[in-house]
């Protein structure tokens, strides 16, 4: 079993139509965080959309980000990825973690933070927060750990299920967990202290941080 990457197949609109099956909330959550940078990019802004995969964040926002006069970075650590992005903005091709940020309004996290260790997005949410202007948000959508005993296993299935309903099949489905094994590491509740839900379903939780 190899491990699971962004790259090859698994770009452009291969991506899409994989993300929108294995997560079925997908394009409603892309409207909600596209709501919420509305409220807070101001004129003559910066966002930063870390993790952009094919651009679905900063295509929702191209209207009134382009009324707004501002500045929209996208950042990904994937070549194959940045051939496919289709966002609105500049792409650069970086890690993210090592990433120089000027100030910023807006930073968004759409399921990205998932992929790095906990001590690596420990470090680049308190490289955020620094960089942040005051009344400036960042933006996470991410996995987190599920706990609670029994029904902690009935919100597991519940992901399965969703999963299933959208077209997977359960070979798909176990594949894909187990290629993400040592790859993908959840949130653990003490880890999002601070931090204000705007969303939950099963394992996936959206968070804001406000300056």
């Amino acid at each position: 079993m190899k491990d699971f990457k962004f790259s090859g197949e698994m770009t452009g609109k291969n991506f899409d139509m994989h993300v929108n099956e294995q997560l079925p909330f997908y394009s409603m959550l892309t409207s909600a965080v596209s709501m919420i940078v509305r409220n807070y990019l101001p004129k003559h802004g910066r966002m930063y959309d870390i993790g952009a995969s094919t651009g679905n964040i900063t295509k929702a926002i191209a209207d009134f980000a382009k009324d707004r006069d501002t500045e929209i970075i996208s950042i990904d650590s994937s070549e194959d990825m940045a051939s496919t992005w289709q966002g609105y903005g500049f792409f650069k091709t970086a890690n993210a973690i090592d990433f120089k940020y000027e100030k910023f309004d807006v930073a968004v996290c759409f399921l990205v933070l998932m992929f790095m260790t906990k001590a690596e997005r420990y470090r680049l949410i308190e490289k955020l927060k620094d960089r942040m202007n005051e009344g400036g948000i960042i933006i996470i959508v991410d996995k987190i750990t599920v706990e609670g005993g029994y029904f902690g296993t009935v919100l597991r299935r519940m992901t399965f299920d969703y999963k299933l309903k959208n077209g997977a099949s359960p070979d798909e489905i176990i594949n894909k967990e187990l290629s993400l094994s040592g790859i993908l590491r959840p949130f653990d509740n003490n880890e999002t202290e601070g931090f204000k839900e705007f969303f939950r379903l099963g394992e996936f939780v959206g968070w804001v941080i406000e300056g």
